[in-house]
């Protein structure tokens, strides 16, 4: 009976310990304490009641526990994910809270669905479309959109529109709405949290804050003084009219439930990597991505919204000491217990309290430093990142999304179609053949060219890297007899580049010179002899080092005494 449970059971329940136990139960009620008021306050990002963010978390944490690869990954209702949910839903809902409601479900179990396809299509190189700069743009969008998204709670005005400008006109317009005791309430609570991740990092801040501002609700009826409050929670899963959704919804959400996947594996896994390389951990993509769809169609199961993974609660429970997933299940555990035993006192949180939590966390995503390494690092990433955030503000979520990937895309066909290229000479006292620009004492073999063009060949940078060989050739005196490309890095070509490579190989020979190639491995030597260019060129004129093909031009040349350095 017992092997048959460890067959079944989670790679982490496999030499489980008593000692694993002391931390992984710890570590799960503080990462409680802190997605109870966080999930609350993600779900009204999503447009959902707070108790559709509790019961969607539970579900989320018990099937990533099960499912997962990464032993400290907190998976639930995230910022992102949830402010994609609302965009996606929102014009659809037609301002129907059931059918939004029953959207949701569906949209999560749409992003589930299509995350156990991709799996099985081993697509989880998908996590690799988005760039470093892509993402710290990306988030600070985010960041901005979490902010303004957040507005109506935390001063009762009313907000209206699509775009930012829409949004914070319609808040100036109705400014007269303020209230001025619940933007009080929320900037109390966002100062107390900043205060305390300021001065007392180990302190479950947002869980303070929230249960302060909740006592000071009950404690002085504030909610019969225009304080609005969360309200009675459900003890059970809500259960949405699915008989509300329309054929015709499914195909409106294919695009942002693709959207959300994306952006939803690429958090995961990104955050799990970084938490798994401090303990030489590895992570498995396609499970990862197996994981995610399944904790997907167990939100909607429970009747909640896309999931995603946290950042924060992640690094909350590695820096409690959290060793498994077990601590998924012991935070899931102490949620439900919340949900049974501590209902009026959720009831009573205010809203402007978690809109503040929102503020929280949009202040937290925002990476000034970030912004500023890729600055020292290179202009280019720095761009890219405030493209990205541009794209975010202007074009939307889920748009904005699928320009960052573009972005990510261009800026990596931008530099392999113009890569560097280097003239290669023999260096003193220094081994090896090297850029004659970075090493100005370099000497060139006379006779001979060796050309480095630092990319792999095709259709993008074929011509550019024609009329660069050809601009070496004409400045070279004199004039070589030989051509020798250093194709280290080309490790294929396409049917462009081959063609090139023909009309070079052409154009030397009727120039009475020698086009030979070195550092050829065996994948691009199977595309030249599939081109015909091994003839053409001539096998011998194909080497599998840089020393050879200069030692083979020294033989040629009549000077094979002259040594090799």
């Amino acid at each position: 009976m017992f092997r048959r449970v460890e067959r079944v059971a989670p790679p982490w329940w496999r030499g489980y310990t008593r000692a694993d136990l002391r931390h992984d139960v710890p570590a799960g009620v503080t990462v409680a304490a802190y997605l109870i008021p966080q999930v609350m306050a993600y779900a009204q990002v999503a447009g959902l009641p707070p108790a559709a963010g509790l019961w969607a978390a539970v579900a989320a944490l018990t099937v990533y526990a099960v499912l997962g690869s990464s032993p400290q990954l907190s998976v639930g209702p995230e910022s992102t994910t949830a402010l994609m949910t609302a965009a996606a839903l929102g014009p659809l809902a037609a301002g129907s809270p059931d059918r939004y409601a029953a959207l949701a479900v569906l949209l999560a179990a749409m992003v589930g669905t299509i995350c156990l396809i991709a799996s099985a299509a081993r697509l989880g190189a998908l996590a690799d479309l988005l760039s470093k700069p892509v993402l710290v743009g990306y988030l600070a969008g985010v960041a901005v959109l979490m902010t303004v998204g957040q507005l109506k709670n935390v001063t009762r005005v009313t907000v209206e529109g699509e775009s930012i400008a829409e949004q914070l006109d319609s808040l100036w317009g109705n400014r007269d709405q303020l209230h001025v005791p619940t933007l009080a309430l929320a900037a109390a609570v966002l100062v107390l949290m900043l205060a305390l991740q300021r001065w007392r990092p180990q302190v479950p801040g947002a869980l303070v804050a929230v249960l302060g501002a909740t006592a000071v609700v009950a404690l002085f009826d504030l909610d019969r003084n225009g304080i609005a409050v969360v309200g009675s929670l459900p003890g059970s899963p809500a259960s949405p009219d699915l008989g509300l959704v329309e054929s015709d919804d499914i195909r409106l959400l294919i695009a942002p439930a693709i959207g959300l996947a994306v952006v939803g594996f690429t958090d995961n896994v990104l955050t799990a990597r970084a938490f798994a390389s401090r303990r030489n951990q590895t992570i498995d993509g396609g499970r990862e991505l197996a994981a995610l769809g399944a904790a997907n169609l167990g939100a909607a199961t429970a009747g909640g919204f896309p999931v995603s993974s946290s950042g924060s609660r992640t690094a909350l429970g590695d820096a409690v000491g959290s060793r498994t997933q077990f601590h998924s299940l012991a935070a899931a555990a102490t949620v439900i217990l919340t949900l049974v035993l501590l209902r009026d006192v959720l009831a009573d949180f205010p809203v402007a309290a978690l809109g503040a939590l929102v503020l929280y966390a949009a202040v937290r995503l925002v990476e000034i430093a970030e912004f500023r390494y890729l600055n020292r690092f290179r202009r280019s990433e720095l761009l890219l990142a405030l493209a990205t955030t541009g794209a975010v503000l202007t074009l939307g979520v889920r748009d904005g999304i699928l320009a960052a990937v573009v972005l990510s895309l261009a800026d990596l066909l931008r530099r392999v179609a113009r890569p560097h290229d280097a003239i290669q000479g023999f260096v003193p006292n220094l081994a090896g053949m090297h850029d004659v620009d970075d090493y100005p004492d370099a000497e060139l073999v006379p006779g001979l060219l060796v050309y480095r063009y630092d990319s792999p060949l095709f259709f993008a940078n074929a011509e550019n890297f024609h009329r660069r060989l050809l601009a070496a050739l004409r400045g070279t005196e004199p004039p070589p007899r030989w051509v020798v490309l250093n194709v280290e890095a080309m490790v294929e070509i396409d049917v462009t580049a081959a063609e090139v490579l023909a009309r070079l190989h052409t154009e030397l020979s009727a120039q009475g010179v020698v086009l030979a190639m070195a550092q050829v491995k065996q994948d691009l030597r199977r595309d030249l002899d599939a081109a015909g260019l091994t003839d053409r060129i001539g096998a011998e004129h194909l080497f599998p080092t840089l020393p050879t093909a200069v030692a083979a031009f020294r033989v040629d040349e009549g000077t094979s005494d002259t040594p090799v350095r």
